[in-house]
């Protein structure tokens, strides 16, 4: 499994955790704002995670409005494979598990 990191996206800032195996949290979550400065760190923080793994990570985040946006362009500047879920989707699969 390639590691995972997953993104709860919000108004102005957005949580973020990384998974390196199925069920193994790495390190703690973490809020990034939505601006250049910490989606940077944000970038460099994948970068750690390739470093640790060999695997280049995938990002999966919902789309919320339009908070999503400037995330998603970050990811698509750094060639960053993501998942983009319909919340609507997404809520249909935590309630069936």
């Amino acid at each position: 499994m390639n590691p995972v990191v997953g993104i709860d996206v919000a108004k102005d800032e957005s949580e973020v955790q990384a998974f390196l195996e199925k069920g193994k949290p790495y390190g703690g979550n973490f809020s990034i704002k939505h601006n250049r400065e910490e989606l940077d760190k944000f970038i460099g923080f994948l970068g750690e995670i390739r470093s640790l793994t060999g695997s280049k990570s995938v990002v999966i985040l919902e789309s919320t409005g339009h908070y999503h946006t400037p995330i998603i362009q970050c990811l698509e500047e750094n060639e960053i494979l993501y998942i983009l879920l319909n919340p609507i989707i997404s809520r249909l699969c935590l309630s069936i598990s």
